[in-house]
């Protein structure tokens, strides 16, 4: 892995504001208007972030990998992570129907990336493609 990523940066962060649920963000991309530019800003317990996010149009609620992880969990998703010096894996087993689960056969997604925030990014996009989040 070349790099250790915090939380998502703003174009995944943009990205992901349009699938996720943005009460799923633990921190957002808060624009400096007189440096005219964004900065990562965390959410802290009990804080309203509607309010937050609409003081400024250009805020952007962020995920850190704990967010995104919290937020599989909570749709019953559980990705195998896998990592070496160079990359990693996460890959999802689903079932097309749970209702009959093991009547239908299991799908299998994989992603690979350089970070653990782009390799679960990438996996959500794909989960949002097939219409299974």
């Amino acid at each position: 892995m070349k790099a250790i990523k915090s939380h998502t940066d703003l174009q995944h962060s943009k990205q992901l504001a349009e699938i996720l649920p943005l009460e799923s963000a633990d921190c957002f991309w808060d624009y400096d208007d007189l440096q005219k530019c964004h900065r990562i800003t965390w959410f802290e317990d009990g804080y309203d972030k509607d309010s937050q996010l609409r003081l400024n149009k250009n805020n952007v609620c962020a995920w850190s990998l704990v967010a995104l992880l919290n937020y599989l969990r909570g749709i019953n998703f559980f990705p195998n992570i896998e990592a070496d010096e160079d990359s990693v894996t996460m890959s999802i087993d689903y079932f097309e129907d749970e209702d009959a689960m093991l009547l239908t056969p299991m799908h299998n997604i994989t992603t690979k990336a350089e970070t653990f925030i782009d390799a679960c990014y990438e996996l959500i996009l794909k989960l949002n493609e097939l219409k299974i989040l």
